[in-house]
């Protein structure tokens, strides 16, 4: 059912935002530990140092927040994706975004001994920036320029190297295995709070941009002739949108590790509701993933209970039957 009025994308939009809400508490509340609703609000007004308010303020609301915050993230980062490349596929997880990020920070712990976690998001930006220029460099190449198909092989080849490069380096080192092996499973459980302040600007800045050239996102989908017609620096919105994505998607892998699918699924899921107007389409996007994620998340933590699943599998088993179904429906025609 597609919400045809303003109107009723912004009551749409308000009600996903309330269950995103919802999600959170019960993100905060629900784990080995359950924790009654009453610890967690004494636990902000009156914070003492028992254990229920130590693992509320520590661990569980931190949790919360960075799930929500990388699923908004990948979700946004997916919808510029799809739009820039015109490819139903395109997502940081199947373009090599997310492994290329992986694999610099695996390069600065391994070879370098980097801990900082500032420095862990200025790496993973240039690894996903690395990442997007030669997906789109390789895809570019041949008589017919960049198809939707040779974009998907071109970013299927980079996440196969860069996955490969990771694996070699942490085979010959076995500490640094163990430092980032939680890291590169995909997962938010055990973030600390500062991790995700440390990217937050970027998030911000992000975010912001992505809302403010949503509107020009609609007259790029109509085609770049179009666009040209109308007016529109193609050039200059493109670099805008790369950067989008390599602020939202870098700053996604240096929280959680690498999380695939999001990007796919939450776009065409979106669309459904309210159409493929951008400027609806974005902030819908992004609590959504948001609501995915935590969703994933909730439900990691008690599948093989009392031990946790990395939401990263959570994500995939969710993905993967919509990934094929994409696939198929992308590149026959509908």
């Amino acid at each position: 059912m597609i919400l045809k009025s303003n109107y009723q994308k912004l009551i749409g939009l308000s009600f996903s935002f309330l269950f995103m809400l919802s999600l959170i508490g019960l993100s905060v509340g629900l784990g080995y530990a359950n924790i009654s609703l009453i610890d967690i609000i004494h636990s902000f007004i009156y914070f003492n140092t028992s254990n229920e308010h130590l693992i509320i303020q520590t661990v569980r609301v931190p949790r919360a927040l960075i799930a929500a915050s990388v699923g908004a993230s990948l979700a946004v980062s997916g919808v510029f994706m799809q739009t820039l490349t015109k490819n139903p596929l395109a997502s940081p997880g199947i373009f090599g975004v997310n492994a290329g990020a992986g694999f610099f920070i695996v390069v600065a712990v391994t070879i370098f001994q980097v801990g900082n976690l500032q420095a862990f998001a200025w790496i993973s930006f240039l690894g996903a920036a690395v990442a997007s220029l030669s997906v789109y460099a390789i895809s570019s190449f041949g008589r017919d320029g960049l198809t939707p198909l040779k974009i998907t092989l071109a970013g299927a080849a980079i996440t196969a190297m860069f996955g490969s490069f990771t694996q070699g380096l942490l085979v010959l080192n076995e500490v640094a295995l163990e430092q980032v092996l939680f890291w590169l499973a995909g997962s938010v459980q055990g973030r600390k709070l500062e991790l995700l302040l440390s990217v937050l600007p970027y998030l911000i800045i992000g975010g912001l941009l992505a809302l403010i050239i949503s509107p020009k996102l609609n007259v790029l989908a109509m085609g770049e002739d179009v666009a040209k017609g109308l007016g529109l620096k193609l050039g200059r919105i493109k670099i805008v949108m790369a950067i989008v994505v390599i602020l939202l998607a870098g700053s996604a892998v240096a929280i959680a590790g690498p999380i695939g699918f999001i990007g796919i699924v939450i776009p065409h899921v979106a669309k459904k509701f309210i159409g493929i107007d951008h400027r609806w389409l974005v902030p819908f996007s992004a609590v959504l993933g948001a609501i995915l994620l935590l969703s994933a998340d909730i439900g990691a933590r008690f599948i093989i209970f009392p031990q946790e699943v990395p939401v990263g599998v959570m994500t995939a088993i969710i993905g993967t039957p919509f990934f094929i179904f994409i696939a198929r429906r992308g590149f026959n025609g509908q």
